[in-house]
């Protein structure tokens, strides 16, 4: 489902829709807090937890897969958002389907070792087990379950913190100041413009470690330039797909914007191959959807590969060398 619109008014003006429901959304504020201030299990080894305040996609799983090229004997521990296991379970994706452990688990678990677990602490004490020497845990910031040694927020910049407000009269799960409070560092992703205007918003409340990354496709050897595609995403925000591939010269002749972690269904996927043969165009997908993908059907689709890039690991490093 697509969010409401009025989501990403400027804070400045919310809209009559944001002003009517925020007394509800500072209910769900308050009711964050509150469970929050909780205690959790305390691992023995470090927890670094990605998250953010919105919902919805922010570049948290880039931001892993970064952030395990920086430390070792790291596992990832996940929920396995709509996947059917409850764990914890190691993902194999050999074995494992998106529709068993979630698509983010899959992807994830080509470069670490991931756990997927609907018990966040059942999950680290698994990875613990297994002789994790650092556990880095998939979203859950606002859950309290387990004790965070570090945690850091992350933001896209093109949407930012959305109209400021918490559900559902904005797309937050907890007021920007209480959350950055919270944080070790801030992550913002996204163009220097974007990073410019984010910064001229919501700089005012960053009073934390703040790093700007951008992602950028990695070159695997394919020539984008004038490839008719047709591309299709289910991410949390597939227009940045499109412009990514925009970004290296391909066609784009057709964008299909999916919901985040759609099923592709056998008839979607046919009913996109058509329409690629019609218009003499090529599929092309997010890494997060091609582990989705029917093994079939996966070499029909090309896939374009993006990482994150930051500028300055310093301050995260420091925080991460203080902890070991």
């Amino acid at each position: 489902m697509r969010p409401p619109a009025f989501w990403h008014n400027p804070p400045a003006a919310p809209g009559l829709a944001a002003r009517l429901l925020q007394p509800l959304g500072q209910i769900y504020g308050a009711a964050t807090a509150r469970r929050v201030a909780r205690s959790g299990y305390r691992a023995a080894v470090p927890v670094i937890c990605i998250g953010n305040l919105n919902v919805g996609g922010t570049g948290k799983t880039p931001a892993t897969i970064a952030l395990l090229g920086r430390v070792s004997g790291a596992h990832v521990v996940s929920r396995g958002y709509g996947g059917s296991l409850s764990g914890p379970v190691l993902v194999d994706p050999q074995r494992h389907t998106a529709a068993q452990v979630g698509d983010e688990p899959l992807l994830l678990a080509a470069f670490a070792p991931t756990w997927v677990a609907k018990d966040r602490a059942a999950g680290v004490q698994a990875a613990e087990a297994a002789g994790a020497a650092i556990v880095l845990l998939d979203d859950g910031f606002q859950n309290p379950t387990v004790y965070k040694d570090l945690s850091l927020v992350v933001v896209d910049v093109a949407r930012g913190f959305g109209n400021g407000l918490c559900l559902p009269a904005g797309p937050l799960r907890e007021p920007v100041k209480a959350g950055l409070s919270r944080a070790d560092a801030l992550l913002s992703i996204g163009e220097a413009d974007g990073q410019d205007r984010f910064l001229r918003e919501w700089g005012h409340l960053i009073r934390l470690p703040h790093l700007r990354g951008a992602l950028k496709p990695v070159q695997m050897g394919m020539d984008w330039q004038g490839q008719r595609v047709l591309a299709f995403a289910g991410i949390g925000h597939p227009e940045k797909f499109f412009a990514s591939l925009r970004s290296q010269g391909a066609e784009i002749v057709r964008a299909v914007s999916l919901d985040d972690h759609q099923p592709l269904s056998d008839t979607l996927l046919r009913r996109l191959e058509a329409e690629a043969n019609g218009l003499g165009a090529q599929l092309v997908t997010t890494e997060k959807d091609q582990v989705r993908l029917p093994a079939s059907f996966r070499p029909k689709v090309l896939t374009l590969v993006v990482r994150l890039e930051v500028a300055d690991w310093s301050a995260l490093d420091a925080a991460i060398a203080k902890m070991l």
